[in-house]
């Protein structure tokens, strides 16, 4: 007997990109690390300080390039740990009129020998 098939999955992630609606790349040319600066202390466990620790992003919000096309990959988790934060990057894609996608990143395939 088969398992029944089990439903798909939301989109765990979802792609800002830096084309306008109507194709245009979107300046400034940094905007994807701002966006992703500006999130940087919406992390998972919370935002950790003191001596020796270091600026980096959030891996609920990172700056990538895809296909020569600058992004920000906004993790679902982000809604959960702060709705306000999510509602900041989402009305920011709005607001600039920008190319937005829901979609999973794959892991990069193993490199063969």
């Amino acid at each position: 007997m088969s398992q029944p098939l089990k439903p798909i999955e939301k989109p765990k992630e979802v792609f800002i990109q830096g084309l306008t609606a109507d194709g245009r790349t979107f300046r400034p040319s940094d905007w994807a690390e701002r966006l992703a600066g500006a999130m940087s202390c919406f992390r998972p466990g919370g935002a950790r300080g003191g001596i020796g620790d270091y600026i980096g992003y959030s891996p609920l919000c990172v700056p990538r390039v895809i296909n020569g096309v600058k992004c920000v990959i906004v993790n679902e988790e982000l809604k959960k740990l702060e709705p306000m934060a999510w509602d900041f990057v989402m009305n920011f894609a709005r607001d600039n009129n920008l190319q937005v996608a829901e979609a999973c990143l794959l892991p990069d395939a193993p490199s063969t020998p």
